[in-house]
């Protein structure tokens, strides 16, 4: 009998994880508009700037996000709050896994 290794499952494997480099990727265009506005005051236009760009429809597309207005527009409104990614995520983490376990909670009493 000879190994079988499902190609479908493996290229589904490789395509997450393009995607979660490209997301990366906004990530990082993201923190660094937020430095750009704590600097120099002009982080939401870069980000648009960035994000309406070949290159930056390109990388949103990879990372599973339609660069439409809308897009552009959020990535603008999260700029403009100040609050780095890196931050942003560890706190919504937080909050879900909080809302998690009032939920369990809920449920045991």
């Amino acid at each position: 009998m000879t190994d079988f290794v499902d190609g479908t499952a493996f290229n589904y494997e490789q395509g997450q994880r393009a995607r979660k480099l490209f997301a990366a990727v906004v990530l990082a265009a993201l923190d660094d508009a937020i430095a750009d506005d704590k600097k120099y005051g002009n982080g939401p236009d870069q980000i648009a700037r960035w994000a309406r760009s070949r290159d930056g429809r390109e990388v949103l597309s990879c990372a599973g996000i339609d660069p439409n207005e809308r897009v552009v527009s959020g990535l603008m409104e999260f700029v403009s709050k100040g609050v780095r990614t890196s931050v942003a995520l560890s706190r919504e983490e937080s909050e879900r896994r909080n809302a998690a376990l009032l939920a369990q909670q809920a449920e045991a009493a």
